[in-house]
């Protein structure tokens, strides 16, 4: 087994998508708590080894849970552990790898982010799960990466503020202090990531009905899968609007531009030759875009 081989069997450039919100939930918690004090370059360090440690263990779970799944669907027939490339122990001893990788760094960062890092492991654990039980699976999908920027923020929130960071209450005695910013981009993160998987799903939808796989695509027609695509677009604009946690015209520009961008590529799905291929790009081009303002400005 080479580093190559790991590469793809977790496929690393999907990395893209969850990467720049858990840098917007980092420097949002920066903004907010360190102010224009200097902030400590391990913390940052830490955050991503234990972001590359959780996005590892999610797509090793998958593979493993999924593996006879996967060597059921023509499009994924050729995965390493459905065709024997690699070995299910060799898998499971990636799985602890990346799950050292998270709790080490969560333990370095402090207690709180140690003592919830259960909570990305349980929701990777569940996801492959829901797809024999629910077209809702996209959703929980969603959930899981919604949760990278509120992990990356409370990396630093309990710097300050302990357990408080989730169940205290602001200095202003406004509200809890995640919310409005870190709440509604993690909500918006969900609804995007849900929209995305929706469309990707297309590509298995006569491999799932036959197999008994739920997904929204195989249970519903295409002009609904299209539809809702198209409201769940809608929903996390305004989630990134809701929260715009730099106060910037640019961050909600951007915003809308990736909103109408995602939402033409899923209109033309049926008129565009290589549809997936454009929708990955786009999708993945969400975030790095979002994240621009709090580089630049």
């Amino acid at each position: 087994m080479d580093v190559k081989q790991v590469m793809s069997f977790i496929k690393i450039e999907h990395t893209l998508f969850s990467l720049p919100f858990i840098l917007i939930g980092y420097f949002i918690a920066v903004d907010q708590f360190y102010g224009s004090k200097e902030m400590p370059i391990i913390d940052l360090l830490l955050v991503l080894i234990a972001a590359v440690g959780a996005r590892g263990l999610a797509m090793t779970l998958n593979r493993i849970i999924d593996r006879k799944i996967d060597a059921a669907n023509p499009r994924t027939a050729k995965r390493h552990l459905a065709t024997g490339a690699m070995s299910l122990a060799t898998a499971w001893s990636l799985a602890i790898v990346f799950l050292s990788m998270l709790v080490v760094s969560a333990g370095l960062l402090n207690q709180v982010a140690l003592m919830m890092a259960w909570l990305p492991v349980l929701a990777f654990v569940v996801y492959p799960y829901t797809k024999r039980f629910t077209w809702l699976c996209h959703l929980w999908l969603g959930l899981c990466l919604g949760l990278a920027p509120a992990g990356a923020w409370v990396a630093v929130a309990a710097d300050f503020h302990g357990w408080e960071a989730i169940t205290g209450i602001d200095g202003f005695g406004k509200g809890v202090l995640w919310y409005p910013s870190i709440f509604f981009i993690s909500l918006g993160v969900t609804l995007w990531i849900t929209a995305f998987d929706i469309n990707y799903a297309r590509m298995d939808v006569e491999s799932d009905r036959e197999h008994g796989i739920n997904s929204f695509p195989a249970r519903f027609s295409e002009t609904t899968t299209t539809r809702t695509s198209i409201q769940l677009t809608l929903l996390w604009f305004a989630c990134f609007a809701l929260a715009n946690p730099i106060d910037e015209a640019w961050f909600l520009v951007g915003a809308l531009v990736m909103a109408l961008a995602n939402a033409y590529v899923m209109l033309k799905n049926e008129a565009l030759e290589k549809f997936q291929d454009l929708l990955f790009k786009v999708s993945v081009s969400t975030g790095w875009v979002l994240i621009l303002p709090f580089i630049l400005l």
